[in-house]
């Protein structure tokens, strides 16, 4: 087998990369400080309860584009996707599992009182 075609033959079995446009990063780069200039302003304003879940909501969000393009997720394969779904899915357990672990606290009676 001579080295061209060893070269032509490795490379079906890899896929292609997918390049990204720089107008697609300058649009989520401009997104990502707007949503902080949004989550300063909104710091702002007394939402009373509510103040937790929009910036929390908005972190969310921030979070999933720097994932999703910075990270190359969009774009990546089926596995790459698994894996970070994975890692979400037990983010989400630990963090349910600590919630659980505070909200029965009260449950049982502290002994001596």
């Amino acid at each position: 087998m001579s080295a061209s075609h060893h070269n032509a033959a490795s490379h079906d079995n890899h896929e292609e990369h997918h390049v990204v446009p720089v107008s697609v990063y300058l649009g989520v780069f401009f997104a990502l400080i707007a949503l902080t200039w949004v989550t300063a302003w909104i710091s702002t304003i007394d939402l009373g309860p509510l103040n937790i879940y929009v910036a929390l909501s908005i972190a969310i969000f921030k979070a999933s584009l720097v994932v999703l393009f910075f990270m190359h997720v969009k774009y990546g394969t089926r596995l790459t996707k698994l894996i970070v779904g994975c890692g979400l899915f037990w983010l989400i357990l630990l963090l349910f599992i600590v919630m659980m672990d505070i909200w029965t606290r009260s449950w049982m009676g502290v002994p001596g009182r």
